[in-house]
């Protein structure tokens, strides 16, 4: 059989109130993989129903291929070769998505102020803008992220206070720093977060061997503890000195 010949038959919820957001991100993978989907689109309550009985199933969408029954989204990428990622394995992808945009940012900053792509400002401004956006992911979820900060953070065992504080300090010292303003605050307050932070994760990971996940994306993150956090908190150090240097 042909790659254009491959049928799929696809049942799907279309009513005047909702279209099922699973049903159109099936049938488009679907046509992108080449079938021609004979779609079916379940327009009412009682159609929906009606389906659910026939073919006893609690869910739509539904995608049948060579009249087997595949099943919803998730089934219908597993057969298409293209699973989706198990939400608990450990993942880079939030950091890399974070350090990426910030870079880019930094780059469009540079661009702007001095008709340049890259001097030693875009590393300030890469390091500043990447302390406030991990401060904002920290605070998205401030209870979660101050728990899961409490099992490796040396201070944050010995004060529980300070692991809320924590992204408060973070994001005002990014902000100030980007801005290039108090620095004779910011300064000493990212070399001393930074400092405790890289302590901390250094003990955890390679003198503990510990295997935890990482606070430094928030709360809810897969992001394993190691080199990535530990990157961070040395990051942080380097700006707060850099900076510093001219007082």
């Amino acid at each position: 059989m042909s790659h254009a010949q491959k049928k799929a038959v696809l049942y799907r919820m279309k009513t005047d109130e909702h279209q099922c957001p699973y049903g159109r991100k099936t049938k488009y993978f679907l046509e992108r993989e080449g079938y021609a989907v004979d779609d079916h689109t379940l327009k009412n309550r009682e159609q929906i129903d009606a389906f659910k009985q026939k073919h006893d199933v609690e869910t739509t969408p539904q995608v049948f291929i060579d009249d087997e029954r595949i099943g919803g989204y998730e089934e219908t990428r597993e057969y298409l070769g293209k699973p989706l990622a198990d939400p608990d394995s450990t993942s880079y992808q939030p950091v890399i998505a974070l350090f990426s945009m910030t870079a880019l940012t930094s780059v469009a900053l540079t661009w702007l102020v001095f008709d340049t792509l890259v001097n030693g400002q875009t590393l300030m401004w890469f390091i500043s803008l990447s302390m406030v956006v991990l401060a904002l992911l920290k605070l998205q979820d401030l209870e979660s992220f101050s728990t899961m900060f409490l099992n490796y953070d040396l201070l944050a065992k010995r004060w529980v206070p300070y692991g809320y504080i924590y992204p408060f300090a973070e994001g005002l010292a990014g902000v100030l720093m980007v801005g290039q303003v108090a620095t004779w605050l910011s300064a000493p307050l990212a070399l001393f977060i930074g400092g405790i932070g890289a302590v901390s994760v250094f003990k955890a990971v390679y003198i503990d061997k510990r295997e935890l996940k990482c606070a430094c994306v928030g709360g809810a993150s897969n992001v394993p503890l190691g080199f990535i956090s530990l990157t961070e908190n040395l990051m942080m150090i380097a700006m707060a000195i850099w900076m510093a240097i001219p007082m």
